[in-house]
């Protein structure tokens, strides 16, 4: 698969050094810096191009600020790529409205793609969470996201210890949250993992947004903080100690 990332800054920068550190054998790499200074208005997007683009099957969008969406479509173009993955982590840089947008101009050239909020809620069939979950059918997207998404991990536990002693990542966020959690998770106890997953992703640090989001009622920080410690919970269920609570006067204990 041939991937082109549009980037502006070090959020971005950080995301395509993963994938491509990271990227199966035969996928295709390429970055194109797009102007950091962009207009609030671009009367000709043309104008802020290239005369060329590596060809590609899939644009991984992640500008930084609204104008940048409406480059898209002509790179699209210029490109070849048939999907488009454009992260929405921090609202100001992808507003609601300009997604919708967005998503009607590439539509109208046969182009599929979809808007994770946060980025690493991107699955095989859908992004999002909750009630913003969205359903998707694209096999470039799909392919993509079997390896960079939603977090997925093997965990390998001590039963004795009651310790994590190894972590393999399955599928990695996309700026590489999950496997530095991963990293750092080997030698926990498993009933501190899920906070200590909690803390490492907020020390990587996460870059998501921390001002509410109107669908969540929630910050992108928060929900993206939230899809890993569930991953993780889910992973050291059959190993967490689970306390009883016995109430003092129940009617058992009056009649023994």
């Amino acid at each position: 698969m041939r991937i082109l990332i549009l980037i502006q800054g070090e959020y971005g920068r950080r995301i395509a050094a993963n994938v491509r550190q990271h990227a199966p054998a035969g996928w295709m790499v390429e970055v194109w810096l797009m102007p950091a200074a962009l207009p609030r208005i671009l009367d000709d997007p043309a104008d802020f191009l290239p005369p060329s683009l590596p060809a590609a099957d899939l644009i991984l969008a992640l500008g930084e600020n609204p104008s940048a969406a409406e480059l898209v479509p002509e790179v699209t173009r210029l490109s070849g790529a048939r999907a488009v993955i454009a992260a929405i982590d921090r609202n100001e840089w992808l507003p609601v409205g300009l997604a919708n947008q967005l998503r009607g101009w590439l539509a109208e050239i046969g182009v599929a793609s979809v808007f994770p909020k946060p980025l690493c809620s991107l699955t095989e069939t859908s992004y999002n969470v909750r009630r913003q979950k969205v359903e998707y059918s694209d096999p470039l997207i799909a392919e993509f996201a079997r390896h960079f998404g939603r977090p997925s991990l093997r965990l390998t536990c001590d039963p004795d210890a009651r310790t994590i002693v190894a972590a393999e990542v399955e599928r990695d966020s996309l700026c590489g949250c999950a496997r530095y959690v991963a990293e750092h998770l080997v030698g926990v106890a498993v009933d501190d993992a899920e906070y200590e997953a909690g803390m490492l992703h907020h020390h990587f640090p996460c870059l998501a947004g921390m001002t509410i989001d109107p669908g969540y009622a929630d910050t992108l920080m928060h929900v993206s903080g939230n899809i890993l410690r569930e991953e993780i919970a889910a992973r050291i269920a059959p190993w967490r100690q689970v306390i009883y609570l016995r109430p003092q006067g129940r009617v058992e204990d009056e009649n023994n």
